[in-house]
């Protein structure tokens, strides 16, 4: 009989992908979501608010499962309020799941804003690069850190073993995600291929010319499965990228040349997507009027502001794999075939123009 999962934000980006990766090794998934907003293959979809615990519970009555990954946030005004909200809203779903299972693991996924601090100090006293699990918390408020305490406090309530994962900007296939930088920069190359703009870098000389890395979700995936059942992972913390570094004065051009448009001359400061790009919806609907495309605005696709917050920081940013290394977990991504791969399945979905 196979392992059971239940994916919380099944539709997001780290959830659709873990999904995958959990349903393409045999365990039967379970994805909650608010609403039903695409089909999954390998999901068994169940719709409840981790807002409200009394949708949890009917949406789990019934329902076996051993492991959780947890992959859901809500962004609110302050990060106050992001502790409030993005805390509940996890206790609600491991208090719910602990009445319908007994669990044995349950995977959290947050982010190296664990690193970096929240959005209301981004930036102001980060952590040095690389990126180490073994470097503390920030003397800043972060959601993500009332996140963990919550983990491990029901964990020692309950009896299960859990894991934390902290990726880079995740690229990889989901639609109407908040956090997608890999459809955002398919959407603005298309836009900039129908228009004739230029498709140039919008964000900072830092990290145009500083050192990065990325993490594709489908390495996310294999990651959150394995440390779901390697003994050596449990009660762990991980960094999770995709395990190379380069710096986007290298890769700009490459991506340009996979979306089919030349790129442009960087301006030696940033401009961001955001503001630009308010003409991107009536465009698009040409588009989707000219290649048949599915039925999606631009705006719904792409999130401009999250694109420019990655691209326009002002320090290095990226992570170090070597605890992962040494447990076991050796996979690895290439990051221009993160975004190669992403493009080609957005263009057999009929999600962007063909390059014809």
């Amino acid at each position: 009989m196979p392992r059971t999962v239940l994916v919380v934000g099944v539709t997001g980006i780290a959830g659709y992908n873990t999904a995958q990766a959990m349903s393409a090794a045999g365990w039967r998934v379970l994805g909650l979501s608010r609403s039903h907003r695409y089909d999954i293959p390998g999901v068994e979809q169940v719709r409840g608010d981790v807002l409200d615990p009394e949708s949890l519970d009917r949406a789990l009555q019934g329902r076996e499962f051993s492991h959780v990954v947890f992959t859901t946030w809500s962004r609110q005004e302050t990060e106050a309020e992001n502790r409030r909200v993005n805390s509940a809203m996890l206790a609600n779903l491991l208090a719910a799941a602990g009445r319908a299972s007994t669990l044995e693991h349950v995977a959290l996924v947050t982010g190296l804003k664990h690193y970096l601090g929240p959005f209301d100090a981004y930036g102001e006293a980060p952590a040095d690069t690389p990126f180490r699990e073994s470097q503390g918390r920030l003397p800043v408020e972060n959601f993500y850190y009332d996140q963990e305490d919550v983990l491990f406090a029901e964990a020692e309530r309950q009896g299960f073993s859990w894991s934390v994962h902290r990726p880079h900007t995740l690229i990889g296939y989901a639609l109407g995600n908040v956090m997608n930088m890999g459809v955002t920069l398919a959407v603005y190359g298309a836009l900039c291929r129908a228009t004739g703009d230029p498709f140039v870098f919008p964000g900072s000389p830092e990290q145009l010319n500083g050192i990065t890395d990325l993490t594709d979700a489908r390495l996310l995936g294999r990651h959150v499965l394995w440390s779901s059942t390697e003994p050596r992972a449990r009660n762990q913390a991980f960094n999770t990228v995709n395990g190379e570094v380069f710096r986007w004065r290298q890769l700009w051009p490459q991506v340009a040349e996979a979306l089919g448009v030349p790129a442009g001359e960087y301006p030696g400061h940033p401009t961001p997507l955001e503001g630009r790009m308010d003409h991107a919806d009536e465009v698009w609907a040409g588009l989707v009027e000219a290649y048949d495309l599915a039925p999606y605005k631009a705006s719904e696709l792409a999130s401009w502001w999250h694109t420019d917050a990655d691209l326009g920081r002002e320090m290095e940013t990226f992570a170090d794999m070597t605890k992962s290394r040494s447990l076991g977990f050796l996979d690895h991504q290439s990051t221009i075939e993160s975004f190669t791969d992403l493009f080609a399945q957005l263009r057999d979905a009929r999600i962007i123009p063909p390059l014809d």
